[in-house]
């Protein structure tokens, strides 16, 4: 019943965030009434467009295909980025010179917008998938390197110089020590890496390949196609805050095997 609580503590100041989110949105179409019924599309109206008007069918068709698409980017994106934050982290820790010669490089890499970036990445990496892996995984990888060298360096000195009295190397020490203490901390850079999956996607897919909602939606612009314009927002939020949900419970399962306060401050 603990872990049950626990994914409940977790799980409800979401369900909040989606009430608020609802409450905001009228409150903004309410506050600003020269947007107009013909751009501001109420909640009522969007679930008019996906699910009863007329056109239902073809609409949520056509965006959940798109929204597949901008899934499989964000997801590939994000296993990329998480994969090469957990090695180059791992490496960072193990070996101080290597990060002492490239962290600068890569903390000024993160200060130039992906937007100014995004034309190189299209000529090297091209516009397809490849290319849109690429953005998405550059938007995972900084925040979530910072936060995952901060975890691995968190760990006990005593219990890393146990290990090292029994002759365990710095691989040893950083296998069985630091990367159990590191799991709050990969964690929390999963969740927040996430929504900036989906908005690296979503860049990658305006700007680059021309496909999925982040090529939808700039085209829905243009056309005066509001009513898909705010469906595809709406359910790519949606789709966000699920699986922002789906790794914040996973995250509790796992924590929960190292005791009942494993993670919490």
């Amino acid at each position: 019943m603990n872990i049950v609580r626990r994914i409940a503590k977790f799980l409800f100041p979401l369900l909040i965030s989606l009430v608020l989110m609802v409450v905001i949105w009228y409150a903004f179409l309410y506050a600003f009434p020269q947007v107009g019924p013909r751009v501001g599309k109420t909640p009522a109206d969007v679930w008019e467009y996906l699910v009863t008007g007329p056109t239902a069918d073809s609409a949520r068709a056509a965006i959940l295909s798109d929204l597949r698409i901008t899934l499989r980017d964000a997801a590939t994106g994000f296993g990329v980025g998480m994969l090469a934050a957990l090695v180059v982290a791992a490496l960072f820790v193990t070996v101080p010179p290597v990060e002492q010669a490239f962290m600068p490089v890569a903390m000024l890499l993160r200060s130039v917008p992906l937007v100014a970036l995004t034309p190189i990445i299209v000529l090297i990496f091209g516009r397809g998938v490849f290319g849109v892996t690429v953005m998405a995984a550059i938007v995972v990888l900084f925040p979530a390197l910072v936060m995952i060298i901060t975890g691995l360096r968190s760990a006990s000195v005593q219990a890393m110089e146990l290990v090292a009295a029994y002759g365990g190397s710095r691989w040893t020490r950083l296998r069985m020590v630091a990367v159990p203490a590191a799991l709050p901390a990969v964690f929390a850079a999963a969740r927040i890496s996430v929504p900036g999956a989906l908005i690296g996607a979503l860049l990658g897919e305006w700007l680059g390949s021309g496909t999925g909602l982040g090529a939808s939606l700039i085209r829905a612009i243009p056309t005066f196609q509001y009513d898909q314009l705010w469906a595809s927002i709406v359910l790519v939020t949606i789709a966000s805050v699920l699986l922002y949900a789906i790794v914040g419970v996973i995250e509790n399962l796992v924590l929960a095997r190292f005791g009942p306060d494993a993670g919490q401050s």
